[in-house]
């Protein structure tokens, strides 16, 4: 009796566990995207992405809803975020490459809105 008090026990532990882990690895949601964004693309590309910042305006920058960025490939914004482009820095070192593709979908949503 009581080692199927034990082994129960164990069950809620591993479950418990389990949750947890679910929880904690889960998908990014469209958020975490924006968080990102705002934390470290606005400062130069605006909220909004149009660029019509202070440093977007000294730099020249596209509004990234445009159909000029817009016609680049996943793959070229995912490399331009990545390794950087003219004087935009790189963000390799300090994002996550899937953190860098959620990036690429919210500027793909940019030119929904």
């Amino acid at each position: 009796m009581a080692s199927s008090g034990i082994n129960l026990f164990r069950s809620g532990i591993l479950m418990t566990l389990a949750f947890g882990l679910a929880l904690w690895s889960k998908p990014a949601t469209a958020e975490d995207a924006a968080s990102t964004y705002k934390a470290k693309c606005s400062a130069c590309h605006g909220a909004d992405g149009k660029g019509e910042t202070t440093m977007g305006k000294k730099f020249g920058l596209r509004d990234l809803a445009s159909p000029e960025v817009q016609k680049f490939s996943d793959d070229e914004l995912d490399s331009i975020i990545a390794d950087g482009k003219d004087k935009m820095p790189s963000y390799k070192k300090s994002l996550k490459p899937e953190q860098v593709k959620e990036l690429v979908a919210y500027i793909r949503s940019l030119a929904k809105k």
